[in-house]
């Protein structure tokens, strides 16, 4: 039994669960709404503007909590039913079944993100704010970026997780932390660091928040560098530069490898406890 196995079935039950379309629905919705409101504004992602910074903030509240939670429950489901106590009688490994279902899962989550931007392309172009090609190669990188990081961290979860409530417990925690307490929780820390150590520790802890690391990036290749403050300067010099995106790249490739190693370690401590 190979990954692909995995993967091609993974895609089958993923584009049968109704979590899915829910996620589309709601994207879309709001996505929709946005351009909608702001119809008499460029709204074709040419640069920073408000309009694009909206939507980027509202893909990072919406995406990350969308991939930790469909990342997660696809797990702890093959938990809970008995499916992978049937798949551990063949010859599958703990990182052949992971990294399976983690290529299946970015089929589907990119389907998903496809189809909301086919949407709102429609729309836009109805409304007189057709999308640009430069706009729309921004967008899918950002959103591809944000997904792929966050759906590493949702196998974790699914494999620490015993039940979907646990996974449920852990993904939430995960995206409040990441996302939506992020600013405060910086803030706290960095309060308590003597000055010459602030900025240091400013690089560290961003480098490990994948929401604000591809935050940063995006905005930065944007052009909106400048609203990040002094302290960001010399993250805008990296990320402008010759190697910039090519460094970020190879630290989020590192990172998936990471957390798809850990998940496999953890899943395999459990399967040899039965």
């Amino acid at each position: 039994m190979s990954v692909w196995f995995i993967a091609k079935r993974e895609m089958q039950i993923g584009f049968r669960n109704p979590w899915s379309y829910s996620f589309l629905l709601l994207f879309s919705v709001f996505s929709i709404s946005l351009l909608l409101i702001q119809s008499n504004q460029s709204m074709g992602f040419q640069g920073y503007t408000h309009a694009t910074g909206t939507m980027i903030n509202l893909t990072l509240y919406l995406l990350p909590m969308m991939t930790l939670l469909l990342g997660s429950f696809s797990l702890t489901a093959e938990k809970e039913d008995g499916s992978w106590t049937l798949l551990s009688t063949y010859a599958l490994s703990s990182s052949s079944f992971l990294i399976g279902k983690f290529l299946g899962l970015s089929v589907v989550l990119l389907a998903i993100l496809a189809t909301g931007l086919g949407l709102y392309g429609v729309v836009g172009v109805w409304a007189g704010q057709p999308l640009t090609f430069s706009g729309v190669t921004a967008y899918v990188s950002f959103s591809a970026a944000l997904l792929f990081l966050y759906l590493a961290l949702a196998v974790v979860v699914g494999s620490l997780a015993k039940n979907r409530w646990q996974a449920l417990t852990y993904g939430v925690g995960i995206w409040f932390v990441t996302v939506l307490a992020w600013p405060t929780l910086l803030i706290a820390v960095l309060n308590t660091l003597p000055y010459p150590v602030i900025k240091p520790a400013l690089g560290l802890l961003t480098l490990f928040n994948p929401a604000e690391l591809v935050r940063i990036v995006t905005v930065t290749r944007l052009g909106g560098g400048a609203v990040f403050g002094p302290d960001y300067y010399q993250w805008i010099d990296w990320i402008n530069s010759q190697w910039g995106i090519a460094t970020a790249l190879v630290f989020g490739c590192f990172w998936m490898i990471g957390f798809l190693g850990l998940s496999s370690w953890i899943w395999e401590r459990g399967r040899g406890r039965g």
